[in-house]
């Protein structure tokens, strides 16, 4: 196979693939040991037989530049066929600041043809390519050269399989009529604010049950040095303290070294140097904090008090036209979505475009006491009221 380890060779590879309509593209990186995942790999390949057709490319080789695929990126006749894009595309992002278009995803596409929720690459394989995969390669060390036949031929069959997936799932979604359904979930990954962790936003991944907003300031201001530093440092956040030892800190709120020492759950070289003064100045800002000054946690985590009736009516519901339209369930909707349903929060993404259509619209009748679910013997069906 084709492994491409200089620009003039990559180069050569993305002129020829500009004259085919799609080309299929996957990586493989590490990310244990940095924030920001490290490009180990590119696979690529456009339609056509032979192994001309497709190629690996070295982004760790000397001097090579990948301005040739930013650029066939950029190409508006040639679509990008990706299988779980988002931490491919975030790659590329932080790389160049640029994203794919025209993009395929056909992750979201499967689930949209009801394959299932979050449908990986190998039961796609076997289900439309009549064809196993050997998984093994999967989790070995990506950076080291060179790289093993087994390696490669794992890499390769990524991309080359991808092209009968992606021809497959295309005329399926073309005749279901759906386009519109995959292009609104596509867009969710060419926004660029999908790939931007913003410091200051960091404390909402974090779980806590404290309602204290004196505790929530305090895991705000500490989740944000953390992100801050990390980034900065390009190491895992876990690697500056873990979230128990955060929650600790939120609870505790040292006010100086000694304090900080006393932590169970700290890591040894937290407690001393930038870690530790970062740590101080984060709770004593947090300690200026008024209550109104603190943004709450928000609404989706709240169980549906007095409405969990309702929630589950929702999950009948939800479930039944699953099933009635061969769509995934949790890309219409999660749990957290039919909670707050239940709740009467509004804005949310189960209640608006081809959701609504499928789900929505009924779940909000439901609520309101306009319809009724009934059953005709083998499948739950909607009643007008």
């Amino acid at each position: 196979m084709k492994i491409i380890k200089n620009t003039q060779e990559l180069a050569a590879f993305c002129e020829t693939c500009s004259h085919y309509d799609y080309v299929t593209i996957d990586t493989e990186f590490l990310r244990e040991r940095t924030y920001y995942s490290k490009l180990c790999l590119v696979q690529m390949a456009h339609p056509g037989e032979g192994p001309e057709t497709a190629a690996l490319i070295d982004p760790l080789a000397d001097g090579i530049s990948l301005d040739p695929l930013y650029d066939l990126f950029q190409n508006p006749s040639v679509t990008k066929v990706f299988h779980a894009a988002r931490q491919d595309l975030e790659i590329f992002f932080v790389d160049k600041k640029i994203l794919p278009k025209p993009f395929f995803d056909t992750q979201i596409a499967a689930m949209v043809c009801g394959f299932g929720e979050q449908v990986g690459y190998e039961k796609l394989v076997r289900a439309i390519c009549n064809e196993g995969l050997d998984k093994s390669s999967r989790f070995t060390d990506w950076s080291a050269r060179p790289l093993s036949d087994k390696q490669k031929n794992y890499a390769i069959g990524d991309v080359t399989h991808l092209r009968q997936i992606y021809e497959f799932l295309a005329k399926k979604i073309h005749k279901s009529g759906r386009q519109s359904w995959v292009e609104e979930e596509l867009a969710i990954l060419m926004d660029p604010k999908t790939y931007v962790v913003e410091p200051s936003q960091a404390w909402r991944r974090i779980k806590t049950r404290s309602s204290s907003w004196k505790m929530i300031a305090a895991v705000q201001e500490l989740a944000k040095f953390r992100e801050s530093l990390a980034q900065s440092r390009n190491i895992p956040r876990n690697r500056i303290y873990k979230d128990d030892a955060l929650l600790e800190l939120a609870a505790t709120r040292p006010k100086n070294i000694g304090e900080i020492s006393k932590s169970r759950l700290l890591l040894r070289e937290a407690r001393k140097g930038q870690i530790a003064d970062g740590i101080l100045a984060a709770i004593a800002k947090a300690n200026t904090y008024k209550s109104s000054d603190v943004e709450r946690i928000e609404h989706s985590r709240e169980k549906p008090m007095g409405k969990e009736g309702l929630a589950e009516l929702l999950r009948v519901l939800l479930k039944a036209k699953a099933e009635e339209y061969g769509v995934a369930q949790k890309l219409i909707a999660t749990s957290a979505d039919l909670d707050q349903i239940a709740l009467g929060t509004p804005d949310q993404r189960a209640l608006t475009g081809w959701r609504a259509q499928v789900f929505g619209n009924d779940a909000q009748k439901l609520c309101q006491g306009d319809v009724a679910l009934s059953s005709n013997g083998k499948n739950v069906v909607v009643v007008n009221i």
